[in-house]
């Protein structure tokens, strides 16, 4: 994963992160997110504005390719 400088020494300067570590802490929003996610229903949302074979690709052009490593 890809974070900002400024974000990690944010994220590091946190007292529960010193006290459990940075995984556990990303552990638990990547959690948190997840059953938002599922509880609000985005999924579904997404589906109806989007169509079932929906692509961002038209509004967001090489997105796909975010997070590739070179030489992937």
């Amino acid at each position: 994963m890809k974070f900002d400088e400024a974000l990690l020494e944010w994220l590091d300067s946190h007292p529960s992160v010193k006290q459990r570590g940075r995984s556990a802490i990303l552990a638990d929003a990547v959690t948190e997110y997840l059953q938002r996610y599922e509880r609000t229903g985005m999924d579904r949302l997404y589906a109806k504005c989007y169509g079932e074979k929906a692509s961002l690709e038209s509004e967001f052009p090489e997105w796909d390719r975010e997070g590739i490593w070179p030489g992937d």
